[in-house]
């Protein structure tokens, strides 16, 4: 089988299809190749992982018809955030939307939720062809077209052409591998547990992170009286969490917190993830460009992550159609070089701003926990600081899409 297509793309993760839907949107004919069976990417099973979002990805959401596919349940609101270093409240830092036109700095919805909405989005696009079950086995790149292999149980490989391949398949992505592209690997050696927990007492919308001298918690605002729990220790550690017995993991999580929350119980199980964060050396190469992880792989101490892929397919999808509209090749160099110098000015300070975050807060030194207080307080006592990360959370934007097809 071989097909031309506009774009192929590998990974039917959520900025994969965020991406494969924007394009359909666009006019453009898009295959998305993905080794998981449909059932799977119809009904994902819960992970743990709950996503923050910014106003900018919300509105992006809300463009490809995803965030009203959503259920209220799955939806909870930021309305402030505090972060606090050990058990020091003085030198708690705090952030909210008053004075930037929101009610909110940001939401929080499951992973799975995002995965779900995203798939059944895309199966509903006329112009986007959806191929599970299928397992990438070659990559070229050729200066007309780029060419995709890949293999389906039983038979025999079956092949792709388009005229731009995006990688969209993870931080260890094997299409960048395939690409000849490097990227700078960061093994942060922690441990990052994640969980819903049902607490007594409301949360208010308060998101908090407390970055305590044994392990870093974080306890983010879900619907109800539920919060999503991210508890981030080294390797041995988290092993020990995750055996304890629920009741004594709760009790662990609530005398950090400081019973802020009251009695608190999990619900549903515990999940654990290796922090690895990545930046590719390169965003695009012969007609290929990378996006979403496989591009930046952030560390979650921002909840960046998967803002910044919904800032990849934004800026890539901009950088295609105003090729389209000017009768260039969507696949040109100079059409991908665009895509590249916009993600990386999008992208390069807040990966290694958190990087720097992320390495202070993980150390246990006397230096590091007085760095730390200092960077708190500095932070809490300059206004233009706290206002420029508000406006990153609460900025306007998101997709849109001009020369799209009617």
């Amino acid at each position: 089988m071989q097909q031309d297509r506009d774009v192929l793309i590998v990974g039917a993760g959520p900025t994969g299809l965020a991406l494969a839907i924007a394009l359909a949107d666009a006019g453009f004919t898009a295959t998305v190749l993905d080794a998981q069976p449909r059932e799977a990417l119809a009904a994902p099973a819960e992970d743990g992982r709950d996503i923050a979002l910014t106003h900018a990805s919300v509105a992006t959401l809300r463009a490809l018809g995803l965030w009203q596919r959503l259920l209220p349940e799955e939806i909870g609101r930021i309305r402030e955030a505090r972060v606090m270093d050990g058990d020091r409240q003085h030198s708690a830092l705090s952030f909210n939307a008053h004075g930037h036109g929101a009610d909110a700095l940001g939401w929080i919805v499951p992973n799975h939720a995002l995965r779900r909405v995203s798939f059944a989005a895309a199966a509903q696009r006329p112009g986007l062809r959806l191929m599970d079950s299928a397992q990438a086995l070659r990559i070229g790149t050729l200066s007309t077209h780029a060419e995709l292999e890949f293999g389906t149980s039983p038979g025999a490989p079956h092949h792709l052409r388009g005229r731009l391949l995006v990688a969209a398949d993870s931080r260890c992505s094997w299409s960048r591998r395939q690409l000849g592209i490097a990227a700078d690997m960061h093994d942060f050696g922690r441990t990052m547990i994640v969980c819903r927990m049902q607490h007594d007492l409301p949360h208010d919308d308060v998101a908090y992170e407390c970055f305590g001298y044994e392990r870093t918690l974080a306890v983010l605002p879900a619907a109800g009286h539920v919060s999503s729990v991210v508890v981030t220790t080294d390797a041995a550690a988290a092993a020990q969490l995750l055996a304890l017995p629920e009741r004594a993991f709760a009790t662990l999580v609530e005398r950090q917190f400081r019973g802020r929350l009251g009695r608190m119980q999990l619900l549903g199980q515990r999940f654990a993830y290796p922090l690895v964060a990545a930046y590719a050396s390169r965003f695009a190469a012969l007609r290929s460009a990378l996006v979403g992880d496989a591009a930046v792989g952030m560390h979650p101490v921002t909840a960046h992550g998967y803002n910044l892929g919904l800032q990849s397919i934004t800026s890539l999808t901009h950088a295609l159609c105003a090729a389209r509209a000017a009768n260039q090749d969507i696949g040109a160099a100079t059409v991908l070089a665009g895509y590249e110098r916009r993600h990386r000015r999008d992208s390069a300070l807040i990966y290694h701003g958190t990087n720097a975050v992320a390495k202070l807060y993980a150390s246990t030194g006397a230096p590091q926990r007085f760095a730390r207080q200092l960077i708190l307080r500095a932070a809490q006592h300059l206004p233009p600081l706290k206002a420029a990360i508000t406006a990153r959370l609460t900025g306007q934007g998101g997709l849109q899409l001009p020369g799209a097809a009617p």
